[in-house]
C-alpha cells in the first residue's frame, strides 16, 4: 500500500484529524469509513431529492473506493487482492447504477459489502498489519 496515495484520496473527502499519523493499515481502515460516510450521505441526499448532491457524495464514495482498488498489493495478497479487486470492481458498477437509477437499496448494498470488507480488514491481528498493506 502506498501511504501517501491513501493519505492524498482520504484527504480530498474532508478528513482532517489523525490521517497525517496514521498507519497504512490504519488509511485503509480510514478509507473505508470514509467510503460508507460518503454513501451514507448520498442517501439522504437521494432521499431529499438533491440530485447535484447526491451525485458528488456518490462520485466520491467511486473515487475512494477506486483508491482502495488501485492499492491493492498483487503480489502479497495473491488471490485474495485479486478477489477484493473484483469486488472494488463491482462495487463502483453498483454505485454508478444507484445514482443513475437513484436506488437507495444499491447504496444500501454497497455500504454493507464495505462493512464486511472492514470487519475482516480489522480482524487482521496487529503483528500481521505491518505486511497487510
Amino acid at each position: 500500500m502506498n501511504s501517501r496515495q491513501a493519505l492524498n484520496a482520504y484527504s480530498k473527502v474532508g478528513v482532517q484529524s489523525g490521517v497525517t499519523d496514521a498507519s497504512p493499515h490504519q488509511l485503509i481502515s480510514m478509507l473505508i469509513a470514509g467510503a460508507q460516510d460518503r454513501i451514507a450521505e448520498a442517501r439522504g441526499a437521494m432521499e431529499r431529492q438533491q440530485v447535484a448532491r447526491q451525485g458528488e457524495l456518490v462520485g466520491k464514495a467511486i473515487s475512494i473506493v477506486d483508491n482502495l482498488r488501485v492499492s491493492l498489493d498483487h503480489s502479497k495478497g495473491g488471490e485474495l487482492a485479486g478477489t477484493l479487486g473484483d469486488l472494488y470492481d463491482y462495487m463502483q458498477r453498483r454505485l454508478v447504477e444507484a445514482n443513475a437509477s437513484s436506488d437507495p437499496a444499491i447504496l444500501a448494498e454497497v455500504h454493507g459489502l464495505l462493512g464486511t470488507v472492514r470487519e475482516g480488514w480489522e480482524a487482521i491481528p496487529a503483528e500481521f498489519r505491518h505486511s497487510a498493506t
